[in-house]
């Protein structure tokens, strides 16, 4: 049987004519980078709890049952001792998950975790969390840009991407944070997305129990969102314990890597094994290593469009990589005469050169520049295009990185409709 061959291509570079030239002195690191690479973490990745009893500890098991003893003799057969439209008294596996979520936070210790617990109980009950992702609270134009679930990461756990760069705009910023009664009507608006965000989630065993959350630092004004920022961090904390699996920061200053080692020896290794660090530039190949290529937003180096969500499950794409002075091509090959071919392509951090052509089969026939080769810039998003061929033939993609010594990380997909036309 045949082997079948990879659509993608790398042309071979022809052998130096001359001895090679003496090696380079070894590259010296500056003080930010040296600072970067001290904060992106080396910890273990952070393993998310299986939830099932049979893997606690004994004095875990012993503090499960406590919680659970303590909570009934406190509130009874108490209708409203529920979360997620779970009754935590009901001792289902269900129970159990968000009980062990309390424990985990507060290291095992029953009576912190219950109050806790007790404590975000009254808090959901006063706030109205129970009903608040049907509300309709007027942040349209925040939708989709500054907080909003889209898609999941590669072991299923649902995403959800922050980003305040918009509120650097002194308009937007009063228009949202103006005054008192504002912040709490954005933090109710931020509180929907993450209820919206755990609906998603399946609180068994065994299950997927928290979510993944990126959060985007490029023009974030520090100082202006700090009383928001706090806000938003103490009520995540004190009323969403073990929500989290994993935070991943992209775009991040180099000031931040100076803070972050600074704080870093104060915070637990289960909190550090949590946290991903990626300066700027860098969000595709660091998202891609969590999240698929279709799933990932356009404007981090996906192919994920708002539009795409309407069409049901994205469609697969795959994934490659450039290498440093490479060029690679990807062949789209037996496209018919008549036939539609819509393509999706991006490159992350892009700073090279792309083009398409078709070539067809029948021989005197001329290759078409579908499109031109362009210099890609770093801040473009996936090309999406499509080309409607009036002969049989291929279709080649192009990405020309022989001007850079960066290796970059890539995906595309692609689909063919034949011509109705008989």
């Amino acid at each position: 049987m045949e082997k079948a061959q990879s659509p993608i291509s790398i042309p071979q570079k022809p052998a130096p004519l001359d001895p090679p030239e003496a090696s380079p002195k070894p590259y010296k690191k500056s003080f930010v980078t040296t600072l970067m690479e001290a904060a992106t973490l080396r910890s273990p990745s952070f393993k998310e709890d299986t939830y099932f009893i049979s893997h606690l500890k004994s004095s875990e098991k012993k503090a499960l049952q406590e919680l659970k003893e303590k909570l009934a003799a406190s509130n009874g057969s108490d209708d409203d001792c529920t979360m997620w439209g779970i009754p935590l008294l009901g001792g289902s596996d269900k129970a159990d998950v968000i009980l062990l979520k309390f424990l985990r936070a507060r290291d095992f210790r029953v009576f912190d975790s219950l109050h806790m617990l007790e404590k975000c109980l009254a808090w959901r009950k006063e706030f109205g969390a129970d009903g608040i992702t049907e509300e309709d609270l007027g942040f349209k134009e925040l939708e989709g840009v500054v907080a909003y679930m889209q898609g999941y990461d590669r072991e299923g756990h649902p995403v959800c991407y922050n980003a305040y760069g918009v509120f650097r705009d002194k308009d937007m910023y009063e228009r949202i944070f103006g005054d008192e009664e504002k912040l709490k009507n954005f933090l109710r608006w931020r509180v929907q997305i993450l209820e919206r965000g755990i609906n998603l989630l399946h609180f068994k065993p065994g299950g997927i129990n928290s979510l993944i959350q990126v959060t985007d630092l490029k023009d974030m004004p520090k100082r202006e969102l700090r009383v928001a920022s706090n806000q938003i961090l103490s009520l995540f904390q004190d009323n969403y314990p073990e929500m989290v699996a994993r935070k991943i920061f992209i775009n991040v200053p180099w000031y931040f890597s100076v803070l972050y080692s600074m704080f870093s020896p104060f915070l637990t290794q289960r909190t550090k094994s949590k946290f991903v660090i990626s300066k700027e530039g860098n969000a595709a190949e660091t998202l891609y290593k969590f999240i698929r290529p279709e799933d990932v937003p356009v404007q981090y180096g996906g192919l994920s469009r708002p539009s795409d969500l309407q069409n049901g499950p994205p469609k697969p794409a795959s994934e490659f990589t450039v290498k440093g002075g490479e060029k690679v091509n990807i062949q789209i090959e037996g496209i018919e005469a008549g036939a539609t071919i819509t393509w999706d392509l991006v490159v992350g951090g892009w700073d090279l050169d792309y083009s398409a052509e078709f070539l067809p089969i029948a021989e005197g026939s001329y290759t078409i520049a579908v499109e031109k080769s362009r210099k890609m810039a770093p801040s473009d998003e996936a090309i999406h295009n499509s080309f409607t061929s009036r002969e049989a033939g291929k279709m080649v993609l192009s990405v020309d990185n022989t001007a850079s010594r960066r290796k970059k990380v890539a995906a595309y997909r692609y689909v063919v409709r034949k011509s109705t036309i008989v």
